[in-house]
């Protein structure tokens, strides 16, 4: 398994009137934290797709606990519990200043040859840096 942790803020122009950041805003502290967890790993999307292989998402799930506020600091957990094939899973967990846990997400994404435009295996670099969490 393989955890990685992002912290972003949350700022005004993501929250409602409320104070509360907006229900949509979520999928973007995803995508923040999946690309810092590839750069953890020394990747990026784009040496993905400079290697041929573009990574959409198929699947997003959420649940909302508990809101996330106007300029707290959130704790994103991005979680691999498996070895990816041509998909690949993340689960979030993400807490607030207090470490409650407030929020669970879910993303799929697949593995597309862009040349091909067909699903493909990860990159064997890619493969290769995941393994030993495993």
């Amino acid at each position: 398994m393989f955890i990685h942790e992002t912290k972003i803020r949350v700022r005004y122009g993501e929250t409602d009137q409320m104070g509360y950041m907006y229900y949509g805003n979520y999928a973007g502290f995803y995508e923040v934290a999946r690309v810092e967890m590839l750069r953890s790993l020394n990747m990026t999307y784009r040496s993905m797709e400079e290697a041929g292989v573009m990574m959409p998402v198929l699947e997003m799930r959420c649940k909302y606990l508990k809101p996330a506020r106007y300029d707290e600091e959130i704790t994103i957990k991005v979680i691999l519990e498996k070895m990816p094939g041509v998909r690949i899973c993340f689960k979030y967990e993400l807490y607030n200043e207090d470490n409650e846990f407030i929020h669970e997400g879910e993303t799929t994404l697949a593995f597309i040859d862009m040349k091909r435009n067909r699903p493909c295996m990860p990159p064997e670099d890619f493969q290769n840096r995941l393994k030993r969490f495993f």
